[in-house]
């Protein structure tokens, strides 16, 4: 492969990058590996102090990984869970050398194959976006003659107009908390499947975006775990065979995960290799990258002394994984269930019991008088989520958002972006006057509000509440506001730095008194009361909102315009001179 400037690789590559997010009319150029910048180049390198983007702008910035944990795990648990032992992904820099980063559609990239996404039967519907279109039809009339694809396996087939030589088309797992574990290993098993596939055809670079399909619900970073320790596992064996494994990413999010997430797996020198192992969660899977499974072990110890089936020396225990069609044993044989470690048997629980338990829990959250409902509070009971409950939750509500037209919500601008607050963080903007219950579908609203939040949330933000006038709207009760709150997750109540209520009534503060004694003091008790539009451009500049008229307006009814002048053109509002 030619050398090139790292500086100048970068450069062509978030180039080709910004043309094939834009989508343009017309044929891209292939991207050559030699444009795509590697992982063990110096300009990879993540700054710890990212310097922010520009108001407004769509990109979040790069972050450096050693900030961020693991969703799934609490924060202390993160810190802890690779524990400070032997690094369990060591630094190896031939290795590096393979693995790319790459912001773009995979097909655009001149490689020996591409990776598509797709479903059980290869339909083009349900394949990854453009993939198709960029082919030519004779890509999907050999797809009919494949017979379908189950999931977790892969199949090849020629590019046709593609810069890439084949297409491996694989197919994703649906993904449910209770089945998780199972969802993770099927995942594991597309990368590993195309691995395999390439190196079986005698090809040597492969190019793949997010198997994961936001259709099938998997959680964004939980799924890029298992993407990248199953392609580092891979390689670990069969480095000598690849040359290059390029991560495509078509959206910010995901490019920020994965610039996150590699130096956990791919550490480029010691001191990233010791960060990662305090790091990494505490299940990395097994030398293939899969999920170990404990209930799915039996532990055998040794027989008897006297027993007439061995009265040699017997070996020490060892652990036997299951097959997958189970243990088989006839009415003669011995009891093996005398031998089998105790320890191992508490582990497993009946399925129905667990049911039943969960079910008991629920009826207990829920047993006795409902006062809340009773004094107009709403639904306020229901057993707290867990971390992957409150996560898989967020992701669910956060796929359905991205998947439906939400246009009619937009358009009564009840809550919409604003720029920064006085400390660069980015302000999100609730107008009360125009929640109106009675024309509003509440299911809809919420998703609108979980896809207008996400790019928020993902760092410190505020939120500017005009009550102004709102008094007069029937307003959802606290078992609503529990709801949507859960649904927005930790995130949320983690990097919220404050609520600025313009205008509040007694009525409001009363409501909000509530909400910090029966559903989250956390988030509630982050609230600021301002009584006046000039107080709140203390925390928001003015050229930081966008402020309906009837805002001025209530502002003058209410304070008598005391110490300000308004700008009758421009809206602005001043301080009127002492004097």
């Amino acid at each position: 492969m030619q050398q090139r400037s790292p500086t100048a690789a970068s450069a062509s590559a978030s180039a080709s990058s910004v043309a094939a997010a834009a989508g343009v009319g017309g044929v891209e150029p292939a991207v050559t590996l030699d444009q795509v910048p590697r992982w063990s180049d110096a300009d990879q390198r993540l700054s710890p102090s990212s310097s922010p983007t520009a108001a407004g702008s769509d990109e979040t910035p790069a972050s450096s990984f050693l900030s961020f944990a693991d969703p799934l795990i609490g924060d202390g648990a993160a810190a802890g869970a690779g524990g400070r032992g032997a690094s369990r992904f060591p630094v190896d820099h031939e290795i590096n050398s393979k693995i790319c980063l790459w912001r773009g559609h995979p097909w655009n990239l001149e490689v020996d194959a591409v990776v598509n996404s797709t479903n059980e039967n290869l339909d083009e519907a349900h394949s990854s976006p453009g993939l198709h279109a960029a082919a030519g039809p004779g890509l999907a009339e050999e797809c009919t003659t494949l017979g379908g694809c189950r999931t977790g396996m892969a199949k090849m087939t020629n590019a046709y107009d593609l810069p890439a030589r084949k297409v491996i088309h694989t197919v994703g797992p649906k993904y449910a908390v209770k089945y998780h574990t199972a969802a993770e290993n099927a995942l594991s098993h597309c990368y590993r499947s195309c691995l395999e596939l390439l190196i079986e055809n005698g090809l040597e670079s492969i190019a793949m975006g997010c198997i994961y399909t936001e259709a099938k619900n998997y959680p964004r970073e939980p799924a890029a775990h298992v993407a990248i320790r199953t392609v580092r596992r891979f390689l670990e064996k069969q480095k000598g065979k690849i040359t290059a494994v390029v991560f495509c990413t078509t959206t910010s999010s995901d490019t920020e995960i994965y610039k996150r997430l590699l130096p956990l797996y791919f550490p480029r020198d010691k001191k990233e290799e010791e960060i990662a192992s305090l790091k990494l969660p505490a299940d990395v899977g097994d030398e293939n990258g899969e999920t170990i499974i404990d209930e799915r072990k039996i532990r055998i110890k040794p027989l008897p002394a006297g027993s007439a089936i061995n009265k040699s020396a017997t070996p020490a225990p060892v652990d036997i994984p299951l097959s997958d069609s189970g243990l088989t044993r006839s009415r003669n044989s011995f009891k093996l269930d005398s031998y089998l470690d105790p320890a191992f048997m508490s582990l497993i629980k009946d399925p129905d019991l667990r049911r039943k338990e969960q079910l008991e829990k629920s009826v207990q959250a829920n047993k006795g008088f409902n006062w809340a409902k009773l004094v107009g509070f709403g639904d306020l009971g229901g057993p707290p989520l867990s971390a992957a409950e409150d996560y898989s939750l967020h992701s669910r509500h956060l796929a359905k958002a991205n998947s439906l037209s939400l246009s009619e919500i937009a358009e009564m601008k009840i809550i919409y972006r604003g720029g920064v607050d006085s400390e660069g963080r980015p302000v999100m903007v609730v107008v009360g006057a125009h929640f109106l219950l009675r024309c509003l579908d509440l299911e809809r609203f919420i998703l609108y509000v979980v896809k207008e939040f996400e790019p928020l949330i993902q760092k410190p933000y505020s939120i500017v509440y005009f009550h102004s006038a709102a008094s007069l709207q029937v307003r959802p009760d606290l078992g609503f506001m529990k709801r949507l709150q859960q649904i927005l997750g930790r995130k949320h109540q983690r990097n919220l730095h404050a609520i600025y209520v313009l205008h509040p009534t007694l009525g409001l503060r009363t409501a909000i008194l509530a909400l910090q004694l029966f559903v989250d003091g956390e988030v509630w008790k982050k609230v600021i009361y301002v009584d006046r539009l000039v107080q709140l451009f203390r925390y928001v500049p003015r050229e930081q909102l966008t402020i309906p008229d009837f805002v001025f307006q209530h502002d003058l009814e209410v304070n008598g315009g005391k110490g300000i002048i308004i700008d009758p053109r421009t809206k602005h509002v001043y301080q009127r001179p002492s004097g």
